[in-house]
């Protein structure tokens, strides 16, 4: 049976083209691609074995249960829990080769009580050390942090493979906060090296920090202790580069024009209807025709993801024209104004995000309108519109 008109199409060659991108860019860095909330909304069947093949080593999830469907499509890859194990998550992550960010004496009760049960070497289960350098957010503050460390003892099953910051405002271009952080995370790694552990890797930054060049900086820290640096791209793997205030460096200017869009969500015209002028669109008749006017009606509403905010503010493409949007975007229809664009007919295919002709929609126009972010945009489009493979010219 046909399927209603309403898709998202998948470029797996423009999400492995961002890959080897980003990590030129990064350079003798690790890169660890984020493909948690189902790869920003983007079907984590189709991105994360398509990170792999361009040469991802790390997936990074939210959780376990993220982390479960991960190892099915990618059975060899390594798997970062990078929200930890929730209670009664850990036998699981254990048995599946999963590995966990922990900062809470709980997290490392469970892991180790896992480990322990499966006879685990000593120093066999890795961990990543998550460290609040200024976030208050996840991980472990500068003051609790020595009873964190002790529990790495010779003969535990846990090993801190890798300590973990979280840069919160990478995308400021006055760098303070940065060095701030960056200042926290010397002590930190001071401290840890005191007491006699020697983690593989240093993981602090996402995609602001590594297209501004703050990879370098990271790069430098984790050398001084002896350790590799890790980042950890997620929004730029999918083609956006965040925005930046209040300036954005030319570096990452440069690097927008090379990321490719990986998602384009599309739909077609249901039906053509002619009105008069005067005639209300929509609910509570925010839209009056001020002369006659064609209007097409769409499959597509906010169950879907577009964002009722956008009724009466946003185009959509249709012919490779823009179409305003009229009246308000309801659950599962829209109507946009089509009396400026010729012939248009039911069957014909409307572009929501993605290129038609020579015009272009993108997450950050989006975004713009709704006064969010493109990750927001990206992960609020419905698991009810489906995810395919974007079709090869």
């Amino acid at each position: 049976m046909a399927k209603r008109p309403c898709w998202v199409e998948i470029d797996t060659q423009s999400l492995e083209d961002n890959y080897r991108f980003l990590k030129n860019l990064a350079g003798a860095a690790e890169l660890l691609a984020v493909v948690k909330a189902d790869a920003y909304g983007h079907s984590l069947a189709l991105c994360a074995p398509a990170a792999v093949r361009a040469g991802a080593a790390w997936l990074g999830v939210t959780c376990v249960d993220e982390g479960l469907a991960a190892r099915q499509l990618c059975p060899h890859s390594r798997i970062l829990a990078m929200s930890g194990c929730f209670p009664g998550q850990a036998a699981a992550a254990v048995e599946h080769g999963l590995t966990a960010v922990a900062w809470e004496q709980a997290q490392l009760d469970e892991l180790e009580r896992a480990a322990l049960a499966v006879a685990a070497a000593p120093g066999s289960l890795a961990v990543h050390l998550e460290i609040d350098t200024g976030m208050s957010r996840q991980g472990v503050s500068l003051d609790g942090l020595a009873p964190i460390l002790a529990r790495f003892t010779a003969d535990s099953p846990l090993r801190v493979e890798a300590v973990v910051t979280h840069l919160f405002a990478a995308d400021e271009t006055g760098g303070r906060l940065n060095e701030l952080q960056r200042l926290r995370l010397a002590s930190v790694l001071a401290q840890i090296a005191a007491a006699g552990l020697k983690p593989e890797w240093l993981s602090v930054g996402a995609s602001a920090a590594l297209l501004s060049g703050e990879a370098a900086r990271i790069s430098e820290l984790a050398g001084r202790f002896g350790m590799k640096a890790m980042l950890r791209p997620g929004l730029s793997l999918y083609g956006v580069a965040p925005d930046f205030i209040p300036d954005e460096p030319a570096a990452v200017t440069a690097a927008r024009k090379q990321l490719k869009p990986v998602l384009a969500w599309k739909t077609r015209v249901t039906a053509v209807r002619q009105v008069e002028a005067g005639a209300v669109v929509g609910y509570n008749g925010t839209f009056l025709a001020t002369e006659p006017m064609r209007l097409a009606l769409l499959p597509v509403g906010y169950a879907d993801g577009l964002d009722r905010k956008l009724g009466n503010r946003f185009s959509l493409l249709v012919r490779g024209e823009r179409a305003p949007l009229a009246g308000r975007v309801s659950m599962d229809l829209a109507v946009v104004d089509v009396t400026g664009i010729d012939d248009v007919q039911a069957g014909d295919e409307v572009v929501i995000l993605g290129s038609q002709g020579a015009e272009t929609i993108t997450a950050r126009h989006h975004a713009q309108t709704c006064a969010t972010i493109p990750w927001e945009v990206f992960t609020r489009i419905s698991q009810r519109v489906p995810r395919i493979p974007a079709p090869r010219n």
